[in-house]
């Protein structure tokens, strides 16, 4: 795909292009990234059609998952027609209809450190859209190594976190954040999700990416912003290095 746009992408992007701080040089770069976006659940349902919409170049979704009724609350991509079809699948067939020049792929599998570790340097970026503790920790180790950029969000009943990690030599990983907790014991289904609630932390997903792959503003890196929908307000940590951390401090 051409990093130059053309009239028609131009006339597209129209309105991001009006924005000064963003112009020709970010949407370009936009083009030219290639996003892995790994969990099709509620948090890449609203992160993907932004990324899509926003002209994110190439996109790979990554899920093993199939359509359950109970999704339809959440995962707004999906319709009632869908229950019992691959969540990857769908999710490409409708982001195609958003925009068909976007280089939409799926990986419809659960893909382990091995895999993760091939796959994810040849990304710009990668999005955790996951909800467990393991596969969050494979993917950070997978980006730490390659060097890559990882935009990370949870949520669950009214909460939810975003932390967006640089991962170069010094920085902190989200390995230097989840030694503080294990595995969460409940899921959405024991402990419930408010539908909105994905959506917000998933939309924020896709505005921390755009703006990392475009170069606009300052990148939040590091910075762990916690979200409580009861109050509506956001509270907000650095995260700093953790010097004993096994999957980042090698690489100081």
């Amino acid at each position: 795909m051409s990093e130059i746009l053309s009239p028609l992408q131009a006339l597209r992007y129209s309105r991001q292009l009006m924005l000064p701080a963003l112009d020709f040089r970010g949407q370009e770069a936009l083009l030219a990234s290639k996003v892995l976006l790994v969990g099709m659940g509620g948090l890449g349902c609203a992160a993907a059609p932004y990324l899509v919409a926003s002209g994110v170049g190439a996109l790979t979704l990554v899920d093993n998952d199939v359509i359950d009724r109970s999704n339809l609350q959440r995962q707004i991509l999906y319709r009632e027609q869908d229950i019992g079809q691959p969540k990857v699948l769908t999710a490409v067939q409708q982001l195609t209809q958003l925009n068909s020049e976007i280089q939409l792929s799926a990986i419809q599998q659960q893909l382990d450190h091995t895999a993760l570790a091939q796959l994810v340097p040849q990304f710009t970026l990668v999005l955790d859209c996951t909800d467990n503790l393991l596969t969050r920790n494979a993917i950070n180790s997978a980006c730490v190594q390659a060097g890559i950029p990882l935009v990370s969000a949870a949520a669950i009943r009214f909460e939810g976190q975003l932390l967006s990690l640089r991962n170069q030599p010094g920085d902190p990983c989200y390995q230097c954040l989840s030694r503080f907790f294990g595995e969460q014991q409940l899921s959405c289904m024991e402990a419930g999700i408010l539908s909105p609630v994905v959506g917000v932390l998933g939309v924020m997903q896709a505005l921390a990416a755009v703006k990392i792959l475009a170069a606009v503003g300052e990148p939040e890196y590091h910075q762990l912003k916690l979200f409580d929908a009861l109050s509506g307000q956001w509270q907000q940590f650095q995260l700093p290095a953790d010097p004993k951390c096994p999957v980042c401090c090698s690489r100081k």
